[in-house]
């Protein structure tokens, strides 16, 4: 007879840890700054590679492979490393991927040919991943009434490392090199490993698994928790229009319409970063019980969105404040969706919010890879045009997503009003009514 969920020991369910005393605003602040000075030594080398490849004598193929391997491993790190923040004490494994990313990013740092480059590259990537084991710490010590904005807060330190990244690398560059720029953060990273260690509090959520059960309990969370599902294809679903959009900005701007220099088009990362602000009040709206309103806002932002990029594909004046006005609404609309997911995902089993960050995030990610893949299809079969019939398909496939999502959370509501929240949970839920009554509720 096949195990049920009260002896299989990956359904056991334990009692989330109370928070000690809060998180107060100093240690949220540092976990922010950390969580994005992480993600960001994946972008640094967006706007440097024609630099790196003159300087290690690199065909623009081999060049282009340091974005591709940083992409690779900061995937496998957040199928393989996140998961570990239930089985291990967080503090230690946070200041530990901190510390190994100084080091991985002194070795990019002194590359003197290619292989060293992209092996420093891919494990740079692969312990970078630490972000999103700061994520879920961060929810755990917050008190409930406040992970929302806890959440939002950490995002937004996230996507600003993302979106400044590369205006970072260029200054940094101009100073003093490339190599400049990977030194500095690597100084960066171990003054966070060394500030981690001494801000945050120990805590250890112990899964009761092995480390091959532990990766297995983590893909089987999709086909165990129907919320899961739900939000991981919302946020896949909001990363490909995301990296659409950046992946065709630059051929847009440098192209015959507008004519900018890299300099200059890097800057446009700073009018993406005033999308952040949405991220923190996304969770605070996520406090105040209305977390699925906020999805489905954020959803109808996303389409409209991609109306206003169509009108600033043609050059002028016009056009430039309509392309901006759009980047502003699509990163606005993209960063609350994905702060209300994971407000969600976290709520489904707070005993192993790692591997529900690992499980999703890994979505999360390979959408924006498969966003960029077609972009860059898109791009040379019809050019701006193209890419936004493209993002306005992924907005519109989202929207109908969250519709489905609603009217499943109505049909649960329903069969919990006809036959008592333990029934309908065993008939609807398979057993699981508990994870799911949390993520209806709004």
């Amino acid at each position: 007879m096949k195990p049920g969920p009260a002896r299989n020991p990956a359904y056991i369910r334990k009692p989330e840890p109370e928070p000690r005393a809060g998180l107060g605003r100093g240690t949220l602040l540092l976990m922010s700054v950390a969580a994005g000075l992480s993600v960001a030594g994946n972008y640094f080398a967006q706007p440097l590679l024609d630099l790196i490849g003159r300087n290690l004598q690199l065909s623009s193929s081999t060049a282009a492979l340091v974005v591709t391997v940083a992409q690779v491993g900061y995937g496998l790190g957040l199928l393989l490393l996140v998961p570990l923040g239930d089985l291990l004490e967080r503090r230690r494994l946070a200041v530990t991927l901190y510390a190994l990313t100084a080091v991985f990013l002194t070795v990019t740092a002194s590359a003197p040919n290619a292989a060293v480059l992209l092996a420093g590259t891919a494990l740079t990537g692969l312990t970078s991943a630490a972000a999103q084991v700061i994520t879920p710490f961060a929810a755990t010590l917050a008190a409930p009434a406040e992970r929302g904005r806890t959440v939002g807060t950490v995002m937004t330190g996230i996507l600003l490392g993302i979106l400044l990244a590369r205006t970072a690398a260029g200054l940094l560059a101009e100073l003093g090199g490339w190599r400049t720029v990977y030194w500095v953060n690597a100084a960066l990273m171990l003054l966070m490993a060394v500030l981690l260690r001494f801000r945050l509090p120990t805590l250890r959520t112990p899964s009761g698994l092995r480390y091959p059960a532990l990766l297995g309990s983590t893909l089987g969370l999709f086909a165990r928790e129907p919320v899961l599902r739900w939000r991981a294809a919302l946020g896949a679903l909001a990363f490909a229009g995301f990296s659409a959009l950046w992946t065709a900005m630059a051929f847009l701007m440098s192209g015959p319409a507008y004519g900018w220099q890299e300099s200059a088009i890097g800057l446009l990362g700073l009018v993406g970063a005033a999308g952040s602000l949405s991220a923190s009040m996304a969770g605070r709206l996520a406090d105040r019980g209305l977390v699925h309103r906020v999805t489905g806002a954020m959803a109808v932002l996303l389409l409209g969105s991609w109306g206003l990029l169509a009108a600033g594909g043609a050059g002028g004046a016009w056009s430039l404040a309509a392309l901006l006005a759009g980047v502003v609404v699509l990163d606005l609309a993209a960063q609350g969706l994905h702060v209300a997911n994971q407000n969600v995902v976290y709520g489904v089993r707070p005993e192993a919010r790692n591997r529900l960050n690992s499980a999703y995030m890994t979505s999360y990610f390979a959408g924006g890879a498969v966003g960029s893949a077609l972009t860059s299809v898109v791009w040379s079969a019809g050019g701006w045009d193209a890419v936004c019939v493209l993002g306005a398909a992924l907005a519109g496939a989202l929207v109908i997503v969250w519709l489905g999502e609603r009217m499943w959370r109505r049909g649960l509501r329903r069969a919990a009003d006809g036959a008592g929240e333990t029934a309908a949970g065993e008939a609807v839920a398979g057993g699981r009514w508990g994870s799911v009554r949390r993520s209806v509720a709004s």
